[in-house]
């Protein structure tokens, strides 16, 4: 499984956003692509330590969902999201692009980080599970726009 932290990754990640815009239209779900971009900023601000969103351990979250957050199994379509991270209002398509994109420059920008905070929820990770649940979220959601 790739990891947001490999060689290359972060500007795969940057051109698959480039090839996003306000009409693309979802392959399943019920986000629209600013809505989705909104979302997905929500994770970067967690491991930048910027929000932790309420988010509490919650020994049954970590048993069931942890291992999948960087396993190399792909998500299912339409998996449940937690309450705290839907986004149903509407959001400026270009303001959520240019937030993620300035979210994702700053997390390139420290991937030498030797620590790491904990996850609020999941506890420790290594570097090479914070990479791959950033990786692997961000890759869910753009394949959800089809890019």
């Amino acid at each position: 499984m790739k990891s947001f932290f490999g060689d290359g990754v972060y500007e795969e990640i940057s051109s698959r956003l480039n090839k996003l815009d306000s009409n693309s239209k979802p392959v399943w779900g019920k986000m629209n692509s600013a809505q989705m971009l909104h979302h997905c900023q929500m994770p970067l601000n967690i491991i930048l330590g910027k929000e932790d969103y309420g988010v509490k351990p919650n020994w049954l979250i970590n048993l069931l969902f942890k291992k999948s957050m960087y396993s190399d199994k792909p998500w299912r379509k339409n998996l449940p999201t937690a309450p705290g991270f839907k986004i149903t209002e509407d959001k400026d398509f270009e303001t959520e692009l240019n937030e993620i994109k300035n979210l994702l420059k700053e997390l390139n920008s420290i991937r030498d980080r030797k620590k790491w905070k904990p996850h609020p929820a999941f506890g420790k990770l290594s570097k090479d599970q914070w990479g791959k649940m950033q990786y692997k979220h961000l890759d869910h959601h753009l394949k959800q726009f089809g890019v």
